[in-house]
Order: C-alpha cells, then structure tokens, then sequence
C-alpha cells in the first residue's frame, strides 16, 4: 500500500510512548529531538531514559496502561515485544482515530518513522513501507556521504531572507528561476569552505540583482517515448523536473506523468493545432517553462514537426527533445 508522505510539526505536542528500551529510546531520542512532549509508560526504563526522567525531559505514565491516555496525545508509539498487547494499543488508537506508529509491525501502524538524512531545517526521509527497513537505513547510510552539513546553512539562508525574496520577485516562475540561479551559484560553496560572511553577501546581491531575472517563458516539445518511464531520456527528465506547465496529450500515461514536477500545472492538449499553437504561445509569453508531450517522437515527424518552427516565429525559445520510438513490429 503506498504511503502518503508527512512531515509533522511536534514541537510542544504530546506524543505517548509505550516501552522502556533500547527501541523506544531511540524513537523518544528523535521525538524530543523533534520539540515534542514526551509521556513514557513501561515497566522499566533504560539507564539514559531513567537519566531523561530526572532531567524532566520526559514525563512517565504510572501503572496499568490507560486508554484515556489517549485522548491527550497526538501521535502513539508502541515499542513494546508484547505482540498481543501492541495489537490492543493500535487498536485503541484507531478507535479514537490516532495515528500509531508499532515498531516492526507495518501491519499494525497507521503510521512509518522513516530513516532520515538531518540536515536541518532539510530533511530527507526514506521509507520503505515497513517492508524492508535495512533497505531504507542503507540508503540513508549512501546519503550521508552525498550531502553535506552546508545544506542545512544554506537553507536557512533562505528561510532567513524569505519575505524578502517574495517581495523582490512577486511571480512564481520568476522565484523559481532565482532560486535556482542562486542553488547553482557560489553561496553553497563558500558555505562549504567555511565563509559564511562571504556566502551571506553572495546571497545578497544575487537578491538585489532580482530584477535581473529573466521572465522570459519557453516551450520544450518532449517526445515521451512508448510509455515506459525507464526510455525517457535524460533531457526529458529535466524538462519534466523544471516544468510549470505540462500540456499532455491523452495518449501519454500515468506512468511517465508521475515524474513530472508535483506543483507543475497538467492541462489536456488541444486537438485543433492552431488552438494549441495558441495556448504554449500564451504561457510562453506569460513566463512559463512550458513542457508540451506526445508519445514516441511525434515532434520530429509530420504534422507535428511544424510546430517547432511556428514557435521560433513566434519569438518563442522553443527545443525540441526526441523521444524512443516503438520498433515497427514484422
């Protein structure tokens, strides 16, 4: 089943934990991490969470396990090897529509702790559903060594100058344009090499230059291939990802769509070629990064190999991405 991705806000929030070792500790070590308000209920605790309790970092819940409990806290976490009793807890939880995570049981939680790359305030989290969490730990174990602490400053830079950068580029494909100037320019860099001062000034006059941003759209007319995801090429990847608006022919699946930009704008291609020819000029003209998509490699063959040249005629920054054509069966 797939999972919808979530990350939770629980700085101050409640979260109950039932179990006292070496597992829940571990999950209690990234809650409060997290800011959240730890309860603890078990029989026993470990030293470092005994160690916890006295410092008031946690607060534990005394004798016989309450369901009330549960009507005080947001998020439940089971991590107990009591089988019968989880299955109890989750259900309870369920019953008052509480999200509980079970440790090691995907069938009983309603909710999964990813492993996570922390480089905060960026986060990456990787889940494998529960169905195979030393997948995931490896993959995170791969990530750490491909992104370094720099990117924790350097989002925080723009989360520092954030109503700025709005007020200096009020349009949304206009921002994106900046930041992806700034993402590519020196500020990551001199962050990496321990200049912060210099990097905070970069930033800056990347800001102050705003205007100088181009606002110009353009149309790239992929050829998306037979359908399989897997024979897009590598330019068509990229124009997918840098995508704002996606013009979709009905023959093009799901399959290759899902790799597009999540916020990207999908509207279904005209039939009528003039009224199509209309519809990418006008958001071309309007700023937008433009993605137009037919199967196979349609916009290098007749009728559609015209509208390439329409576009230049038009003043439109148009590039043509040839897609994988199905072989011709015999």
């Amino acid at each position: 089943m797939p999972l919808f991705p979530l990350f939770a806000d629980l700085s101050g929030r409640e979260v109950l934990v039932v179990g006292g070792g070496e597992v829940a500790q571990r999950k209690i070590e990234a809650l409060l991490h997290a800011g959240a308000q730890v309860q603890v209920h078990a029989h026993a605790l470990t030293d470092t969470l005994a160690q916890w309790l006295a410092q008031g970092r946690l607060r534990r819940r005394e004798g016989a396990f309450d369901p009330a409990w549960l009507g005080e806290v947001w998020l439940l976490v089971a991590a107990t090897d009591d089988h019968a009793f989880n299955a109890t807890l989750a259900s309870e939880a369920g019953q008052r529509r509480l999200l509980a995570n079970v440790v090691d049981d995907a069938e009983l939680s309603t909710f999964q702790i990813p492993a996570v790359v922390d480089r905060e305030p960026l986060l990456v989290a990787i889940s494998s559903g529960g169905a195979a969490p030393m997948l995931a730990r490896h993959l995170r174990e791969q990530l750490e060594t491909q992104f370094d602490h720099s990117l924790g400053d350097f989002a925080r830079l723009f989360a520092r100058h954030r109503a700025d950068i709005r007020r200096a580029l009020p349009q949304l494909a206009q921002r994106r344009r900046w930041f992806e100037r700034v993402i590519d320019g020196p500020v990551l860099q001199l962050l990496r090499t321990g200049q912060p001062e210099a990097a905070e000034q970069a930033f800056q006059s990347a800001l102050h230059s705003s205007q100088d941003t181009p606002a110009a759209g353009s149309v790239m007319l992929v050829g998306a291939g037979p359908g399989d995801p897997g024979l897009l090429t590598l330019k068509a990847l990229r124009a997918l990802n840098q995508a704002d608006l996606l013009v979709c022919d009905a023959a093009v699946g799901d399959a290759v769509l899902t790799l597009a930009r999540r916020d990207a704008t999908r509207i279904p291609m005209p039939a009528d070629e003039e009224t199509r020819r209309a519809l990418l000029i006008h958001h071309a003209n309007a700023g937008q990064r433009v993605v137009c998509l037919k199967p196979g490699n349609a916009f290098q063959h007749a009728p559609n190999d015209r509208l390439p040249r329409e576009l230049v005629a038009q003043g439109i920054a148009c590039e043509v991405i040839p897609g994988v054509e199905m072989a011709e069966r015999r």
